[in-house]
């Protein structure tokens, strides 16, 4: 069984950093090992990525300054409300996922077509934003499998879109830095300001890293209510 196909069962949870985490505006180093511990990091994000859930997932959200990212644009999540066994009178909500399937970029080289689209973009290192950002309508990447075969893609829409976005983080760019400086800032602030009230809440310090939660109701909630409003097109990524 290859580890596209069992990362499921046997990813690990990795912390995902938020804005304005310093890990995210580096720029991140080419990969030169294409070993085990390569293809077990690629199979903790794509695992990390499904729990968010994030339609994408750069490394450096994770803390590696390497030039990798995990995309899967077509998997599907269905919400499922049950009553508890132990407890009929109180509701057990969980998730389903199907249709997976997950690509591995590592070091990504586009070329971006003349066209260009404006997409509202959601990110899960940046909770609680969704903005339009302008990219190409369509790209080609060249980029290495992770047993360092050369490989070419074409891709348009939203796997196009999500492309752009995770070679963006490899550069050290968030959406935000697409924006205005009035729009920008005002994000800025708005994180710094939710980074802080998490600490408070969690009783921490505040040292600059968040962890990815899989039972933030709040999250969860948040992210639903903005996809409904946007007729589904804000996606995390």
């Amino acid at each position: 069984m290859s580890f596209l196909e069992n990362y499921q069962q046997k990813g690990e949870l990795l912390k995902v950093y938020t804005y304005p985490h310093p890990v995210l505006s580096k720029k991140s180093l080419p990969v030169t090992n294409f070993d085990e511990r390569l293809k077990k990091l690629a199979q903790d994000m794509l695992y990390t990525m499904y729990k968010a859930p994030g339609i994408g997932l750069a490394a450096p959200q994770i803390g590696e300054n390497i030039r990798m990212f995990v995309i899967d644009v077509e998997f599907e999540r269905k919400k499922i409300s049950r009553p508890r066994i132990d407890n009929p009178e109180l509701i057990e909500v969980s998730y389903h996922l199907s249709n997976f399937h997950p690509r591995v970029f590592i070091n990504p080289k586009i070329t971006r077509g003349p066209e260009l689209v404006k997409c509202k973009e959601g990110c899960l290192s940046l909770p609680g934003v969704y903005e339009e950002v302008e990219r190409a309508a369509t790209v080609t990447v060249e980029y290495h499998d992770l047993d360092g075969n050369l490989c070419e893609l074409s891709a348009e829409e939203l796997l196009a879109i999500c492309i752009q976005h995770e070679n963006d983080h490899l550069d050290g760019v968030v959406i935000i830095d697409h924006l205005s400086f009035l729009k920008k800032n005002f994000h800025k602030k708005k994180l710094i300001k939710r980074q802080k009230l998490t600490a408070a809440q969690n009783g921490r310090y505040l040292d600059g890293n968040n962890e990815c939660n899989d039972d933030d109701e709040d999250d969860e909630d948040e992210n639903e209510n903005a996809a409904a409003e946007g007729g589904g097109n804000e996606r995390k990524i």
